[in-house]
């Protein structure tokens, strides 16, 4: 965990200014396929800048993700550097992208750093750009080389859903295509005729 930061010195000092160094770990920071490397803390420089409305935190941090391939599902990581810049205030408004700032005059940069590492996890990370993935069939690796697996290779678990499937097919094509017709009908209708009594 990242504690709070002291910024009692620039509060209300308008124009006077400080460099913190962070570094520690954050949780609960992951979707299915990315998250943050355990091994890796996450690490960097926070310049803090008294103003008239509150603290200006701008900076850089560095850390590793812990990613799975979305084709392959081969687990890696990768670095990354984002970049920082953000208001604390004393009574930020609720729809605001500004941070609260303890009315003690501490910092509390957990928030921010969640919100600009989250922005950085991808969706359907890569372990390359030339991945090939699976093999549809038996699910082998088609990086380590090109699948020698047959039909009847298909996992046996499959089998039961096929057979509906096919059933399906069958029904469908057996069921009668209802199309309209222009035929006359000799249902009486209520429309006046000219015939003379």
């Amino acid at each position: 965990m990242i504690g709070a930061i002291d910024v009692r010195d620039l509060v209300g000092r308008y124009g006077t200014w400080k460099a913190e160094q962070v570094s520690g770990t954050i949780d609960d920071l992951a979707t299915e396929l990315a998250g943050l490397s355990e091994d890796t803390p996450i690490s960097g420089e926070l310049v803090l800048e008294s103003l008239a409305e509150g603290i200006l935190a701008s900076g850089r941090l560095q850390g590793a993700l812990s990613l799975r391939c979305a084709r392959c599902l081969k687990e890696f990581e990768q670095g990354f550097s984002v970049e920082l810049r953000e208001l604390f205030v004393p009574f930020p408004h609720e729809d605001s992208d500004e941070y609260p700032l303890d009315p003690e005059g501490f910092l509390d940069p957990d928030q921010m750093m969640r919100d600009a590492i989250g922005v950085e996890l991808p969706f359907a990370p890569v372990c390359r750009p030339d991945c090939r993935g699976l093999c549809p069939r038996c699910g082998g690796d088609l990086n380590l080389g090109d699948c020698t697996c047959t039909e009847s290779d298909v996992d046996p678990r499959w089998d039961g859903l096929e057979a509906l499937l096919d059933e399906w097919n069958q029904h469908s094509g057996d069921e009668p295509k209802s199309e309209p017709t222009n035929e006359p009908t000799n249902e009486p209708t209520n429309e006046p005729t000219n015939e003379k009594g």
